[in-house]
């Protein structure tokens, strides 16, 4: 899956000579954390709710309310920004953009196009909502966890057995845990029991088995 399709298109922007009082309004008005900085079409930086809290009134100044409310509107977005923006491009996958988030340790990232407008935001929200759709949460389902660890070409067999009980399976993922491999598997199945039976039978070790309500 591609960025695009998960990404929030459009997102507010905002100008470098833009104030940070402005800006702090515009993001709790909008309900926004994140806000690009924009000038003739370029990205030139990106802000979030964390740096405008930084630049905020201390309980430990000796300022008063109409100082500190003179100071912060006098303070530009230009001010405050991260210039060196990490930025992926819109016709990346949903993995390339969730390692470089993983890897920078950042909640999000901006979208940009070829000719390096911007074009949207993806962020940590997005990455696990994919995650429990992907993962076919919202539908319930049972999930059955099977220890597939070196094995080799086990899908063909796991599938056939599954179609042989005339039941279709959701979602499928491989996950390594605890130096072993995981088949996890997702299925509308409300009774397993014949199911992890006949998988056992051929071989394969069911470890788990639960019920995943809606």
């Amino acid at each position: 899956m591609f960025v695009a399709k998960r990404m929030t298109a459009n997102p507010i922007t905002v100008g470098p000579e833009t104030s940070v009082m402005d800006a702090a309004e515009l993001m709790h008005t909008k309900k926004i954390r994140r806000l690009p900085v924009v000038e003739n079409g370029k990205l030139r930086g990106i802000v979030t709710d964390r740096d405008l809290r930084e630049v905020g009134p201390s309980p430990a100044t000796s300022l008063s309310v109409h100082e500190l409310n003179y100071l912060l509107a006098k303070m530009k977005i230009s001010d405050v920004m991260t210039k060196n923006v990490l930025t992926v491009n819109v016709g990346a996958t949903i993995e390339e953009a969730a390692l470089l988030m993983y890897n920078h340790k950042i909640g999000g990232i901006v979208v940009v196009d070829d000719a390096e407008q911007v074009v949207g935001i993806i962020t940590e929200t997005d990455i696990f909502k994919l995650f429990v759709d992907v993962m076919g949460l919202p539908s319930g389902m049972t999930r059955i966890t099977l220890d597939v660890t070196n094995q080799v070409g086990v899908l063909s067999d796991i599938t056939a057995v599954f179609r042989d009980k005339g039941i279709n399976i959701n979602s499928l993922v491989t996950l390594p845990s605890d130096g072993k491999a995981e088949l996890v598997i997702r299925a509308d199945v409300t009774d397993p029991t014949e199911l992890v039976a006949a998988l056992g039978a051929k071989g394969y070790n069911v470890t788990h088995v639960v019920r995943i309500k809606a």
